[in-house]
């Protein structure tokens, strides 16, 4: 992934920024808590602040940026330590900001003048707040780009453009008779102004910059929703006027989209809320509103005001966002790569040039120092001082989770490039022994290099003072090893995407146990946690202080969990993950085992993915929901009721190579011998090669979620997955199999509609063990070529050493409590 979208990398870290929207900074001396840098909230609700994530992550960037301690005392210290002008100058260089549009209408303490702000950036220009016009003291030297309004926070966006004349004279009235200080809140009179304000921006050829969404508590958000412009838009005075609406109007992010969709005159601005919401909230904000919005209408700004901290945040957490949010553009086929590095040219810098009629060229500045992409792209890192570590983690060839921790300081001086060393046998060992198995031709002979994926580096929300990072197997640079398997998956995507112009989306389900330790009779051993129904609320009461702790770790890490709940076997819970990119899915959900292992130890409980924990209880699977689309769009579904299965030709061909495969495929989605053990008739785990709509007990799940058109197929369930399978490498099979199906244009057999254990006798049972999947994989030709004869002879000779070990130590099993 790394290599793949490295160029646009590059671009997002050099383009140079046009900051269409800020505010002035403050002395040192301000009454302006610095605390409020990192929030919107004001007066008892500021206690609470610091409890938010994007606090928290803010404050870790800025300790980072000035090398102290991670605290409020020790960065506020740094400031008095090194004065103003220093950390502003060191913000600015940073930011990479070439242009900078000041709206100077917001009252702060001690503000120093849109002239101050001069000495960092090349170009500023003056944003008019009309509500505070006469307050405000204009410099001719400073060039007015732009008018604003606040009227969301007065009497909100339904404007009345009709509003009359004498309407207006009474609102000033009474606004006058409330005494002072004055504070403009009548309807009519703020629609008047705001009337007269349009007519104005276009004789003067201005743009309005009007503020949507959230804000302080100040402001009614209900008011703010821009759906409320309506009656303005359709004002045919102003169908040619400019109109930006700021701050990603959050939450009403998709309806600020479709507004710009549909109106010409109607540009999106994302300061705001980049940096202040959650990682999460961040990227899905600014990719709502490019759900509908040209890319040639959405432009940056920081919103930055009072501390030169707020500037640096608001750049850097953009380009990492926007680097996010195209890179998942491209990887859907939504845009090629250079249509990508083209829109983040525009949206940070283009757009606003043209959009405010600024004479500048931001080719011609180039500051020293830019802020670099590469270290990371989702969460920040924590301060990197000796003490820090860096995981590298690895799935092996039986499901194992592994990593190697190197020192922060020696990450970034040489691993992050050059990566580690390993052992070719590290692909070949079986989950009862740390050494390679025979037949899988891996020996501790050669080495090959674990090189770090920095688009995966991400804090560690458990200890805060390490990071994380998935490794690619590299012969040497840029040279992928033919074990590895996420440059497995990623081949085998590209055959899908070159063929067929498709990309596979998946979604995980997690089940998993809760063990706790207790001594009987003198000898430590594991129980379950919890002897709960499933979707016990009383168990999931129990378990309750976990999730809230799981839920926003994996949340931190842009993870999305859809749902959670107790499941039918005794302290079995499930966690639902949102559905994405193959790539993405298979990543997500190694760090997700990560998350529920860690806090489940943290809580002095063990949390086990075996497939079955108990012989007498239910097993744990890890079901997989499986889609395709094209240019972004599911095209699983059927175009209209004439299908009988409610899927499209191209969702019943892939779907019938993954069920005529499915034999092949369980040698690698369900990994051990006590995988086998779980796969029982009546056990929600598909026992039977077989497939039917909404059926539980079928191996192939056709699903139409709420919402979806009736009869329509959205998406399809593979019941036989589990948890100790390596994600990567079950993407990469089920997804070989499916293009097999598109290349034969295989058809489906007809759907099972009751329980498949009542008709067994019809079908055909799947591989009753895991020697028989072996078997059955060993003779597919065609997996073989998709996925590679090498990583084949691999993957079967360490699945022969789990069946000859387990049939002769049947106990043994027991310990896997331990590795899965």
């Amino acid at each position: 992934m790394e290599m793949e979208f490295k160029e646009l990398k590059e671009a997002i870290d050099q383009v140079e920024l046009v900051d269409a929207h800020a505010h002035n900074i403050v002395s040192l001396d301000s009454s302006f808590p610095f605390i409020g840098t990192f929030s919107e909230a004001t007066g008892d609700a500021l206690s609470f602040a610091p409890h938010s994530l994007s606090f928290k992550r803010n404050l870790k960037e800025i300790a980072q940026l000035y090398g102290t301690e991670v605290s409020l005392e020790a960065i506020e210290k740094h400031r008095q330590a090194s004065g103003l002008h220093s950390f502003t100058s060191k913000c600015f260089k940073e930011a990479g900001i070439s242009a900078l549009l000041i709206d100077d209408g917001l009252k702060l303490d001690k503000k120093h003048d849109i002239e101050w702000h001069r000495d960092f950036v090349p170009f500023v220009g003056r944003v008019l707040r009309v509500e505070t016009l006469a307050e405000q003291i204009l410099d001719e030297e400073i060039k007015i780009v732009a008018l604003k309004t606040v009227a969301a926070y007065r009497s909100g966006l339904d404007i009345d453009t009709h509003v009359t004349k004498e309407a207006a004279e009474n609102g000033l009235v009474e606004v006058l008779q409330a005494g002072k200080p004055v504070r403009i809140g009548n309807k009519s009179l703020i629609d008047y102004i705001l009337t007269l304000t349009l007519e104005v921006a276009e004789l003067h050829d201005l743009p309005l910059q009007i503020h949507t969404g959230f804000g302080d508590r100040d402001l009614d958000l209900r008011l703010a929703n821009p759906l409320h412009l309506r009656t303005l838009l359709e004002d045919k005075r102003f169908a040619k006027s400019r109109i930006v609406l700021l701050h990603a109007s959050y939450p009403f992010s998709k309806e600020a989209s479709y507004l710009s969709s549909v109106y010409p005159q109607v540009y999106l601005d994302f300061g705001l809320a980049v940096p202040k919401l959650s990682v999460h909230g961040m990227v899905s904000s600014v990719k709502d509103l490019l759900d509908l919005a040209p890319t040639k209408k959405v432009m940056f700004s920081t919103d930055g005001y009072a501390s030169p901290e707020t500037y640096y945040l608001g750049a850097k957490k953009a380009r990492e966002v926007i680097y996010l949010v195209l890179r998942d553009a491209c990887a859907s086929g939504d845009l090629s790569l250079m249509e990508a590095i083209d829109a983040a040219k525009d949206i940070f810098s283009r757009n606003s040039i043209a959009f405010y009629k600024l004479n500048l060229d931001v080719n011609s500045f180039s500051p020293q120092r830019r802020i670099s992409l590469a270290p990371q792209m989702k969460e920040p890192d924590v301060q990197e001082d000796s003490s820090s570590f860096v995981r590298i983690i690895w799935v092996d060839t039986s499901g194992q989770q592994r990593c190697r921790a190197v020192q922060a300081n020696r990450f970034n001086r040489s691993v992050k490039k050059n990566g580690i060393g390993l052992t070719h046998a590290s692909m070949g060992m079986p989950s009862f022994t740390d050494g390679p198995a025979e037949e899988s031709k891996l020996t501790g002979v050669g080495e090959i290099r674990l090189v770090p994926d920095l688009s995966t580096k991400r804090t560690i929300p458990w200890t805060k003072q390490e990071s994380m990072v998935l490794g690619d197997m590299l012969l040497k640079p840029g040279e992928a090893w033919e074990y590895c398997p996420r440059e497995t998956l990623r081949r085998v995507a590209k055959v899908l995407k070159d063929e067929f112009d498709l990309v596979m989306n998946a979604g995980f389900e997690n089940e998993f146990y809760l063990l706790k330790n207790v001594v009987r009779e003198g000898k430590e051993e594991y129980v379950p946690f919890d002897f709960g129904p499933y979707c016990s609320t009383s168990s999931y009461d129990a378990a309750s202080p976990l999730f809230h702790e799981i839920v926003p770790a994996l949340e931190s890490l842009n993870i999305t969990v859809e749902q959670f709940h107790a499941e039918s076997g005794k302290g079995q819970f499930e966690v639902s993950l949102g559905h994405t990119v193959a790539s993405h899915a298979a990543d997500n959900l190694v760090y997700t085992r990560e998350v529920i292992r860690s806090v489940a130890r943290k809580h002095g409980f063990l949390a086990t993915f075996v497939p079955k924990y108990d012989l007498c209880d239910i097993g744990s699977g890890s079901h997989v929901h499986l889609s395709l689309s094209k240019n972004g769009e599911n095209v699983f579904p059927a175009s209209d009721k004439s299908s009988a299965h409610g899927l499209s030709s191209i969702g019943e061909e892939f779907m019938a190579g993954v069920l005529f495969h499915l034999p092949s495929i369980l040698a690698v989605i369900a990994p051990l011998p006590n995988s086998y053990d779980r796969i029982q008739p009546n056990t929600w785990s598909g026992a039977f090669q077989c497939w039917g709509k909404e059926n539980r007990e079928a191996a192939i799940r056709t699903a139409s979620p709420p919402g979806a058109p009736e009869g329509l197929v959205t998406n399809f369930e593979i019941k036989s997955c589990d948890g100790a399978a390596n994600p990567h490498l079950s993407l990469a099979i089920i997804m070989a199999a499916g293009i097999d199906g598109l290349r034969r244009h295989l058809q489906l057999p007809e759907p099972i509609d009751t329980n498949p254990a009542d008709v067994a006798a019809t079908l055909k049972r799947l591989p009753e063990s895991l020697s028989e999947a072996v078997e059955a994989l060993e003779k597919d030709q065609v997996l073989h070529e998709s996925l590679g004869q090498k990583l084949l002879v691999a993957i079967t000779g360490v699945r022969k050493s789990e069946v000859e070990y387990y049939s002769k130590n049947p106990d043994a099993c027991k310990q896997l409590i331990h590795r899965y």
